[in-house]
């Protein structure tokens, strides 16, 4: 990262630089929209993929820490410091003309920061209603519920927003924009429907069957997991892992204990990691089970969902043994694993790859090379490689449209290094393309569990660890692959036992925001399928 220091150096004297797991470059507002251009378009840099912002509250200062990732250069990731000392106002440059996807992050920033992004199209709260009073991610947030009273009313609705907008001279002018048009037929999918797998609402503009825009509503089922790590131990925070996308626990749990241990120094034994990573494996397969199961009643195929449930139960019948659960594991903890493996661990795991390769030709055979099911699926939801790097959709949604962006490849962590398997890519960037990484990926999961099984190692599943941890002062990143995609974990401490902030980058929320991208001039019965086979998951995008 030396000579990247050096030639940013160069070009903004005003910047400073900060070491640890990976650089950070503080820079003063008034040159972030130019270093931020520099990074995205420098042929020597091109940092093209955004992974998450984080919107900080300094109690001095307001801000954020920006998360970038260059897909050319190795895949190495550098972060961003900009800060705004006006609390009352605060205000920074937008650069969402520069990454698409950070026109919804910082819409989530300034939902619970208030900080207003200087030039961004859409200014809105993200999760929160158009009513809500204060910013709960400030250190200063009035938690009297009397300001946000529970109410049996209809939640006001507008058909505007607003965006500040700076002019030639500096000036910043507020100005409010429409979401749809007058004469515009808008109906409702969502917030109750099967298909949207949750409660997400789209307001759509249709013509006909022929969608014109999506306005995605997020945020019903909002549970405030952030805020509510700052005042839990370290050890508590696990908890709420299992909580975002509840098909991929094993492997958020595995990606915040990762944090923690790094950060406190903890080396776990190896028979812990040959643990957790079969269990990610595990989980990887189960939640592919159930996409194509839950993807295909969307479609009409209704049978299709017994068939995948089988291998599915079977990995819960596993999980069961070992963790005393069938969701919420709860089962990597700081140290390790909370419990060793059940005595019939290694039996049912091989019975289960003895079934995995006539359960995918039967897949195959059912689903895939159903007439009706390429009549939907080929060709429907269009996703370019660009546009997924540029929307951050990470998973076997980027990797289906080109993208190689599996962090066990491209950032190796745990034992992955060590083990043998491909990443699943394809060129066609549709659902049909979508729907088939998953069913090869879970060939490569089930490789990884044939080359693990057999070699679990002896040793303790936990090593001991203080009860009550107290970190050092810094800031620490995370990034693992979780089922969906790239799970982000940025923490900040300030010495004590409790995160002075931990911001949780999930994969689902782009997922859900280039939805209206690749569903333009597409028809209603499309969006369906297209949404389906992104396979976002709801409480993870609002958590």
């Amino acid at each position: 990262m030396a000579e990247i220091q050096e030639k940013i150096a160069k070009l903004f004297p005003q910047a400073t630089f900060e070491q640890g797991d990976v650089l950070r470059i503080c820079i003063p507002d008034a040159q972030w929209h130019d270093l931020a251009s520099a990074l995205r378009h420098d042929p020597d840099l091109n940092y093209d993929y955004m992974i998450t912002i984080a919107g900080m509250d300094w109690r001095t200062s307001l801000g954020c820490v920006y998360f970038l990732q260059s897909t050319t250069r190795g895949n190495d990731v550098i972060s961003v410091k900009v800060e705004t000392t006006d609390r009352e106002n605060p205000m920074l440059h937008s650069v969402a003309d520069l990454w698409a996807v950070a026109t919804l992050y910082e819409r989530e920033v300034y939902d619970f920061f208030g900080i207003i992004f200087i030039n961004n199209p859409d200014m809105r709260r993200l999760f929160l209603n158009i009513d809500w009073v204060g910013y709960p991610l400030r250190k200063d947030y009035d938690q009297d519920p009397a300001l946000n009273p529970i109410t049996t009313e209809s939640e006001r609705q507008s058909d505007f927003t607003q965006t500040w907008v700076e002019g030639p001279d500096g000036k910043v002018e507020k100005k409010e924009v429409r979401i749809f048009q007058p004469e515009e037929f808008v109906v409702n999918i969502g917030p109750q429907h099967p298909s949207t797998h949750g409660v997400l609402r789209f307001r759509t503009a249709v013509d006909g069957e022929i969608i014109k825009k999506i306005d995605v509503y997020m945020g019903y089922i909002h549970r405030g997991v952030e805020k509510l790590c700052e005042d839990l131990t370290y050890q508590q925070t696990l908890h709420y892992m299992d909580r975002l996308d509840y098909f991929s626990a094993h492997n958020y749990h595995h990606g915040l204990c990762r944090l923690i241990e790094r950060a406190a120094g903890i080396q776990i034994t190896r028979r812990a990691e040959v643990i957790r990573v079969m269990m990610d494996e595990l989980s990887r397969i189960a939640s592919h089970c159930l996409f194509m199961g839950t993807f295909c009643m969307d479609l009409g195929a209704t049978s299709m969902l017994f068939y995948t449930l089988r291998v599915r139960e079977m990995i819960l019948d596993i999980m069961e043994k070992t963790c005393g659960a069938r969701m919420t594991f709860n089962y990597d903890c700081i140290g390790g694993v909370m419990q060793d493996l059940a005595p019939d661990f290694q039996k049912d795991v091989k019975a289960l790859l003895a079934v995995i390769p006539a359960n995918i030709k039967e897949y195959n055979k059912v689903f895939v090379g159903n007439v009706i099911a390429k009549e939907r699926m080929v060709g429907v939801g269009y996703l370019s490689k660009e546009d997924a790097i540029d929307y951050a959709v990470t998973g076997p949604s980027g990797r289906a449209s080109g993208w190689s962006c599996d962090i066990r490849k491209i950032r190796p962590y745990s034992i992955y290094p060590e083990l043998d398997f491909e990443e699943v890519l394809m060129a066609e960037g549709d659902a049909m393309a979508r729907f088939k990484v998953r069913l090869r990926e879970i060939e490569e999961s089930a490789k990884i569990l044939a080359q693990l099984v057999d070699n679990i190692p002896e040793g303790e599943y936990c090593v001991k660890v203080p009860k009550m941890l107290k970190l050092p002062v810094g800031h620490w990143w995370e990034m693992v692959e979780g089922c969906r995609g790239v799970f982000g974990l940025y923490l900040e401490s300030d010495g004590t036992a409790k995160p002075y902030r931990l911001k949780i980058a999930p994969p689902c929320l782009p997922l859900a925001g280039v939805v209206d991208h690749i569903t333009e001039g597409m028809k209603i019965a499309d969006l369906i399928t297209i949404g389906g086979s992104l396979d976002y998951i709801i409480p993870d995008m609002d958590r």
